[in-house]
């Protein structure tokens, strides 16, 4: 496992960040009207993840086959020899050298970049421009991924900046991350933290979601004791994976493993299936994208029993 973190657990220059997007006027991650920052790369790999292209800490290239015309001016201009309506999923991504040509040319935008490197301030303009917003809304930034702790320096740096502009933060985190460096770094600049828990069973989250979550839950019980006596908000979110994370015996162990911390508010995510098709646009094959249940929405009737374990399942 100490592997493993050593190579997972990455930092980038204070001066940018691997950027996914930023999505300003957000009504779905906390409170008010928010600006969203996604990070991109994340260590965890989670098979039923929605935002697939944020896993890589790299750029990537996506292709949307429903907007190509084929014209092949992208497959003329690549020198690498890399696309081809032959590749399964049209670009070769072990001969792309990311020179970024055939996105350039590409004039349906079927060609698409996936992730930038951003200058710290470049991204402090982008989020200052919803200033009003934050203000009329009591809204703020949200730090979003991938995971932002994956870039602990650029995430303080970031967060430090929005503290010292009045600006409220919120950080969504799958906990994964050095304890030591989240305390000194991170903690004193965030308002509220939502705190992923997806699997309580060892075993069966490193296989669902490619390492074990004793780093997570650790991290987590440290948490929860040092904002004890501070303003600083948790809220525990759980996503429902069909047939995954979305049993019984995962959803009552989860809220009796809180319960041991008087924690009896947590959000259930409800399970979206629209993710299915972004795999392809990277490049990736997912053989859990292929199962029945992944194409479904989930019953009602399920949800509202597994929220049933909680007294409170709403937001703060």
């Amino acid at each position: 496992m100490k592997k493993y973190i050593e190579k997972k657990i990455i930092d980038t220059s204070l001066k940018a960040i691997n950027i996914l997007e930023i999505n300003g006027n957000s009504l779905d991650d906390g409170p008010g009207i928010r600006t969203v920052v996604f990070f991109k790369g994340c260590p965890l790999s989670c098979v039923w993840c929605h935002n697939p292209e944020s896993k890589s800490v790299n750029q990537q290239i996506s292709f949307d086959p429903q907007k190509c015309i084929s014209c092949n001016d992208c497959i003329k201009i690549c020198n690498e020899n890399a696309i081809s309506r032959n590749n399964q999923f049209f670009i070769d991504r072990k001969l792309c050298q990311l020179c970024f040509q055939c996105v350039d040319n590409c004039p349906s935008e079927a060609l698409t970049p996936v992730g930038k490197k951003m200058k710290l301030d470049d991204i402090m303009i982008e989020i200052k421009k919803d200033l009003p917003f934050f203000q009329t809304s009591n809204g703020g930034v949200t730090f979003s991924g991938g995971e932002p702790t994956l870039q602990m320096a650029g995430l303080s740096s970031l967060a430090k900046k929005c503290k010292d502009k009045g600006i409220h933060t919120l950080l969504e985190t799958c906990g994964f991350f050095n304890w030591d460096n989240f305390q000194s770094k991170i903690l004193p600049y965030m308002d509220i933290i939502y705190y992923d828990i997806k699997i309580l069973d060892p075993i069966k989250h490193e296989k669902f979601c490619g390492v074990d979550n004793d780093l997570i839950l650790n991290n987590f019980i440290k948490l929860v004791k040092k904002i004890e006596k501070t303003e600083i908000k948790i809220l525990p979110r759980i996503p429902l994976i069909p047939k995954i994370t979305a049993t019984t015996e995962n959803i009552k162990s989860i809220a009796d493993f809180l319960k041991k911390y008087n924690i009896t508010n947590a959000q259930l995510m409800e399970y979206n299936p629209l993710w299915l098709e972004k795999n392809f646009k990277i490049g990736v094959t997912n053989h859990y994208a292929q199962k029945e249940e992944m194409s479904q929405w989930m019953n009602q009737n399920d949800i509202k029993k597994l929220k049933g374990f909680f007294k409170n399942s709403d937001h703060f």
